[in-house]
C-alpha cells in the first residue's frame, strides 16, 4: 500500500505541474512538453525533415522569401509569440505541415493550385495555429503517455530508427509531420486561422474557397492530393460549411474594411513555379521509369527537364542517380558533382556520390560524402555504407556503430546492415539477438522456449540454467545444435522444480555461432 501511495502522489503531482493554458482557445489542458522543450524539437527537426520532403526549393529564392513574408505577417497576429520560420520545399506532393515551434513548410505542388495570397495565408494561418495551439505537442504527450514514459530526454537525444530511409532522431520530425490531427484540433485551427486572416488583412472568403477546392480535388481521387496534405488535413463539405459559418459570424468586423484577396501579386510570384510545371511533370515521369526498371527513358526525361530549368539541380541528381544505376559510377560522379555546384545543401547528392565513390573502391572519399549526406538527413542507405566501410579498414568497433544505427529501421537496406551486425556482435552479446522464456513442464521440469528472431540461420546455441530454492543453487547448461532464422526450439534443462515453492530462475544465452 505504501508503493502504491507513493505512486499516486507522484501522479497526482506530475498532472498539476503538466497542467497548462492553452495560448490560442484559453483553455486547460495537460502537457508534458514545456515551451522550452518544443522550440528545441522545432529546431532539432526543422533541417532533416525538409531534407526528408525534398529540401529547400531555391530555384525561386524570390517566392521562398515572399512566403515567408506572408507568413510573418500572420505570424505577427497570432496568440503565440514564437521562433516562427516559412519555407518551400522543393516537393510535387501537394502538402504543408508545421512542427511544434512554429517550423513550418508548404510545398511548391500546392503553392500551384492556389488561387490568391488569402488562400496561401488560409493556408498558413491553419499551420499557424497547429503550432500555437500546441496540437503537435499534445501528440507527443499523448504517445508519451501511452508509452508510459516522459518526453524529457527522449526526443532530439535518441538515436532509434523509424522508417525505410531515414535513422537517428529524424524520425521525430517525420512522425509529426505524417500524423493525422483530430477532428476537433482541425475546427480549432481553421476557426483561430480565419481569425487571423481577418486581424492581419486578408479576405477571410479565401478560408472557404481553400476548403471548397480541397474538396473538389479529394472527390477527383488524385494520388498526389491522397498523399499529401489530404492525409493529415482530411477535406469535407462539413469543413467548407463550417468556415462558411465562422466567415458569416465575422461579418460586423468585416463590413466597411478593405479585405486583401492578393491574386494579381500571387500569380505574378507563382508564375515561374507554373511555367516550369511541365519540367517537373518530366520529373514525376522520370522517377515512374525508374520505378519500372526503364532507365533510358527515365534519362531522356530528366534531360529533358534539365534543358527546360537548367539551374534546378534536382534534375541533374536524377540523371546521377540513373548513371549509378547503370553501374556508370564516375558517370554518376560528374553528375553530382555538377548538381552540388548549384545546390550544396541537399542530402542526397553526397548520399549518390558517396556510394558510387564506395563502389569505385575509394574509401576516403566515400568516407566524407556519406559522412556529409548523413549529417544533413541520417539514412539507413549512408550508415549501411559507412559500416562496411569501416569493417573492410579493420575498424570492427566503428562498423558495429553503423550497423547498429542502419539496422534499426525497416526495408531491405536495414535487413542487410542487421545481418552484418549480427554476425559481428553475436559472439560477445548472444542475448541480445536471442530470445528465452521460461516454461514448466507438466512433469515439474524447468523448460526454456529458446527464439530467433533475426533473419540470420544459428548454431551452437548454448543456454545457461540457474536455479535457486530454500539457499541451494542448480546449474544446467543445454545447447541446441541448429536454430534457423524465425524458428524457436523448446529445451529441457534436466532440472525439477520443487512442487508447492516458489524458486528464483534464471535463463541466459551464453554463446551462438554464424556461418
Amino acid at each position: 500500500m505504501k508503493n502504491l501511495s507513493l505512486g499516486i502522489s507522484l501522479l497526482v503531482a506530475l498532472c498539476l505541474n503538466a497542467c497548462s493554458t492553452n495560448p490560442v482557445t484559453g483553455e486547460s489542458e495537460f502537457s508534458l512538453v514545456s515551451e522550452e522543450q518544443e522550440v528545441n524539437i522545432g529546431n532539432q527537426q526543422y533541417q532533416p525533415t525538409k531534407q526528408s520532403q525534398g529540401g529547400d526549393y531555391d530555384v525561386d529564392e524570390d517566392l521562398s522569401a515572399y512566403v515567408n513574408e506572408v507568413g510573418q505577417r500572420l505570424a505577427a497576429v497570432s496568440d503565440r509569440d514564437l521562433p516562427y520560420e516559412f519555407s518551400v520545399l522543393n516537393n510535387g506532393v501537394p502538402n504543408a505541415w508545421a512542427l511544434p515551434g512554429g517550423k513550418i513548410s508548404v510545398n511548391r505542388g500546392l503553392l500551384v493550385e492556389l488561387d490568391n495570397e488569402a488562400e496561401l495565408a488560409a493556408v498558413l494561418a491553419h499551420e499557424i495555429v497547429h503550432a500555437a495551439a500546441r496540437h503537435s505537442a499534445q501528440a507527443v504527450t499523448r504517445g508519451t503517455l501511452l508509452q508510459g514514459a516522459l518526453i524529457a530526454g527522449a526526443i532530439g537525444s535518441q538515436d532509434s530508427d523509424y522508417s525505410n530511409l531515414i535513422v537517428g532522431g529524424a524520425q521525430v520530425g517525420a512522425q509529426l509531420i505524417n500524423q493525422g490531427y483530430g477532428r476537433d484540433a482541425e475546427r480549432e485551427s481553421d476557426r483561430y486561422g480565419i481569425e487571423y486572416m481577418l486581424e492581419a488583412g486578408y479576405d477571410p472568403e479565401a478560408a472557404v474557397s481553400l476548403q471548397e477546392t480541397f474538396v473538389r480535388l479529394s472527390e477527383e481521387n488524385n494520388p498526389g492530393w491522397l498523399q499529401g496534405l489530404f492525409a493529415s488535413h482530411p477535406p469535407s463539405q462539413e469543413r467548407v460549411e463550417n468556415n462558411r459559418e465562422m466567415v458569416e459570424a465575422l461579418q460586423p468586423q468585416i463590413a466597411g474594411r478593405d479585405m486583401e484577396l492578393g491574386r494579381e501579386r500571387y500569380q505574378q510570384q507563382i508564375a515561374f513555379l507554373k511555367e516550369s510545371q511541365p519540367a517537373y511533370d518530366l520529373f514525376d515521369e522520370a522517377q515512374e521509369n525508374i520505378a519500372n526498371d526503364d532507365l533510358d527513358a527515365a534519362m531522356d526525361k530528366a534531360r529533358q527537364a534539365s534543358e527546360m530549368v537548367p539551374q534546378e539541380a534536382r534534375f541533374i541528381g536524377l540523371q546521377g542517380d540513373i548513371l549509378f544505376y547503370r553501374n556508370q559510377y564516375r558517370d554518376a560522379i560528374e553528375a553530382y558533382d555538377q548538381a552540388l555546384r548549384l545546390d550544396d545543401d541537399y542530402f542526397d547528392y553526397y548520399l549518390g556520390r558517396g556510394v558510387s565513390w564506395s563502389r569505385l573502391g575509394s574509401a576516403q572519399e566515400a568516407r566524407r560524402d556519406l559522412e556529409q549526406s548523413a549529417e544533413l538527413l541520417p539514412t539507413a542507405i549512408a550508415m549501411n555504407e559507412l559500416g562496411k566501410i569501416e569493417l573492410d579498414s579493420g575498424n570492427r568497433n566503428q562498423a558495429i556503430e553503423y550497423f547498429q544505427v542502419a539496422a534499426s529501421g525497416e526495408g531491405p537496406v536495414s535487413r542487410e546492415a542487421r545481418e552484418y551486425l549480427i554476425r559481428l556482435d553475436l559472439p560477445n552479446n548472444p542475448g541480445n539477438y536471442v530470445q528465452t522464456q521460461p516454461m514448466v513442464a507438466n512433469n515439474n521440469r524447468l523448460v526454456a522456449r529458446v527464439t530467433n528472431p533475426t533473419h540470420v540461420d544459428m548454431q551452437n546455441v548454448t543456454v545457461e540454467f540457474a536455479t535457486a530454492v530454500n539457499g541451494q543453487t542448480g546449474r544446467q547448461r543445454r545447447t541446441v545444435s541448429s536454430l534457423p532464422a524465425g524458428a524457436s526450439v523448446d529445451v529441457d534443462s534436466g532440472i525439477t522444480l520443487p512442487a508447492g515453492q516458489q524458486p528464483q530462475v534464471s535463463i541466459s544465452v551464453s554463446s551462438a555461432t554464424v556461418e
